[in-house]
């Protein structure tokens, strides 16, 4: 009913207190303080990042600093928001890991640019849990447009669109896309093998299939296929993936896999491939792997997790990548918050075929029915996921490639590829302190650190294959101070067995492997005990390794160049006073 504006106003509420102001001790925040709270945080968003070259990239804070300096309750009553701001600063900053810092090498990139964060801005002003899309209707469709532009721009095939049986769906996370593919997987294994059953025989063979269902992913893989594995109550083995095939899998790894779970009678159903290991930025053999697992489609569901490298995707001298990936997968994720220059959280998991993960996730209780659902007119993207809510994350989606175009993301990538091949130049340039175990490969390198006893060690091994070939003479063995050695007098040594010489060769070998870890984890952490740039290790096939990758949107070529001149500086300073000593009998 219309209101009359003549008629005197009712008696004011308790409840309003008889303000109209949106500013009461309900809402104690209104238009006009927020639009200046917004003006207040913008400024300090753009000054912060400003300052980002200038602070550690790593948080010098230590565990458990937050508590002392907040209270112990919340507080009674309302806290102007320039109060609250001035906490941001004094409290949460010094907290903090920059990870927008062009001196943050770390890990992988996690991007934020300012068309992601006012998509985020508007997405939290049209909230919805959007579980269905009568919630909101936009927030599905925008997001099935997105996923389509994403789909063409990685150059992935048509099967991954929704205007056929595919599509794409926007994940919190690469984890979350493997948890959930697994369990979609598994559930399409367990019909397939319960087909014709009903009632109690179904439930007893699907008991059955359930304690022999195995999924399958490198040794390099990503740790969520194990937990997504935990998860779904299956189990879980890894494929190595040996140092000569550059800590990929292959065909023969695979199907030997396959074959092994096949002999023990255990179900093979679902393998992840990786395009881009978080270890060294591996790339699964896709070309020897799709004759293998092309026809394997229908029984084993192969994931492609490229989370981080498969932004790369966007460069068509990447997209034969694509095509292979195209033959054999049901499904592939790529992180978009990692490389792409939007901000967490967006993953986009696309499938060949979207009824996989309807089948298994849709549970329709009577609260959630509508018309739209039930026709079939709509998508509901909480079928497509394992929770029930989800947030606006098209949007910031739709800022961002609008913003840069699909011309500028390309850019952005090749840029930081051509960064990490320079940085691979100057390391190989110091063959004298360095040693390459992968890469440049998307913007990553990983090496070790070479001990200054280095040499002494090859020539160790050097001189005990030469033992082996036919015995040597004091003159040509490796000196020595000591007055008992068999050679000091002159006398050539006896030939030892070639056994003992291959075992005294490993034992060198091994010595001079352990130094090398030593050094390359006591160079790691003083380059991060030293805080003008932030890397991260790992452990590869047994190799201790130093990763780094600058692939933020704010890093450039000199910033990359400071970062490998603190690791040079860092790299002589502990070598120059590095002491090592092992008993090789602890070998």
């Amino acid at each position: 009913m219309a209101i009359d504006r003549q008629e005197p106003p009712e008696q004011a509420s308790p409840l309003t207190n008889g303000s109209s102001n949106m500013a009461s001790l309900n809402n104690p925040m209104s238009a006009s303080s927020f639009v200046a709270a917004a003006q207040s945080s913008l400024d300090y968003i753009v000054s912060y990042y400003k300052r980002l070259t200038s602070i550690s990239p790593l948080s010098q804070v230590k565990p458990g600093y937050l508590r002392p300096l907040l209270p112990a309750s919340a507080p009674e009553s309302p806290e102007p928001w320039s109060t609250i701001q001035s906490d941001i600063e004094r409290l949460i900053e010094p907290g903090l890991t920059h990870w927008q810092s062009p001196n943050f090498m770390a890990f992988f990139p996690a991007s934020s640019t300012y068309p992601g964060m006012l998509g985020e801005l508007y997405s939290a002003a049209f909230t919805a849990p959007a579980f269905n899309w009568q919630c909101s209707p936009v927030v599905t469709e925008l997001e099935t447009v997105m996923m389509d532009w994403m789909c063409k721009l990685f150059g992935l095939s048509e099967d991954f669109l929704s205007e056929g049986e595919g599509g794409g769906v926007i994940q919190g996370s690469a984890s979350e896309a493997v948890v959930t593919c697994i369990v979609a997987a598994r559930e399409k294994a367990l019909l397939q093998h319960t087909a014709g059953l009903s009632g109690e025989a179904k439930d007893q063979k699907r008991a059955e299939v359930m304690a022999k269902l195995v999924a399958l992913g490198s040794e390099q893989a990503h740790s969520s296929v194990a937990k997504g594995a935990l998860i779904a109550g299956v189990r879980h083995r890894s494929i190595h993936a040996r140092t000569e095939d550059h800590f990929a899998l292959t065909h023969d790894s695979v199907s030997t896999a396959l074959q092994q779970c096949q002999n023990e009678g255990l179900i093979p159903f679902f393998l992840s491939l990786t395009l881009g290991t978080t270890n060294t930025c591996a790339i699964d053999d896709f070309v020897g792997l799709s004759p293998l697992l092309a026809p394997l489609q229908h029984e084993l569901w192969t994931h492609v997790d490229a989370a981080y490298a498969g932004a790369a995707l966007i460069l068509p001298k990447y997209q034969h990548l694509s095509a292979h990936i195209s033959t054999f997968a049901r499904s592939i994720d790529v992180n978009m918050h990692k490389w792409l220059l939007t901000n967490f959280d967006a993953s986009c998991l696309f499938v060949r075929r979207r009824r996989d993960l309807t089948d298994a996730l849709s549970i329709t209780p009577a609260y959630l029915r509508n018309h739209a659902s039930d026709a079939g007119l709509v998508t509901d993207y909480r079928d497509w996921q394992i929770p029930l809510g989800r947030r606006f994350r098209a949007l910031k989606i739709w800022f961002v490639v609008r913003t840069y175009g699909a011309q500028g993301l390309r850019d952005h990538i090749q840029r930081h590829c051509d960064m990490g091949e320079q940085f691979g130049t100057w390391i190989r340039a110091r063959h004298d302190l360095f040693s390459v175990v992968a890469g440049p490969s998307f913007a990553l390198n990983v090496f070790t650190i070479k001990p200054p006893t280095t040499n002494r060690h090859q020539s160790d091994t050097i001189h005990s294959t030469e033992i082996a070939e036919g015995g040597v003479t004091a003159a040509a063995a490796p000196s020595s101070s000591s007055s008992e050695s068999p050679l000091a007098d002159g006398v050539a040594a006896s030939k030892p067995s070639s056994s003992a010489v291959r075992a005294a060769a490993a034992a060198a070998a091994e010595v001079s492997s352990l130094e090398a870890n030593a050094l390359t984890q006591a160079v790691y952490e003083a380059i991060n005990a030293a805080g003008k740039i932030f890397i991260t290790s790992t452990v590869v096939n047994d190799v201790y390794a130093i990763r780094v990758v600058s692939a933020n949107p704010l890093t450039d070529v000199e910033h990359v160049r400071a970062g490998f001149d603190e690791i040079v500086r860092v790299t002589e300073k502990v070598r120059g006073g590095w002491k090592w000593g092992i008993d090789v009998s602890l070998v």
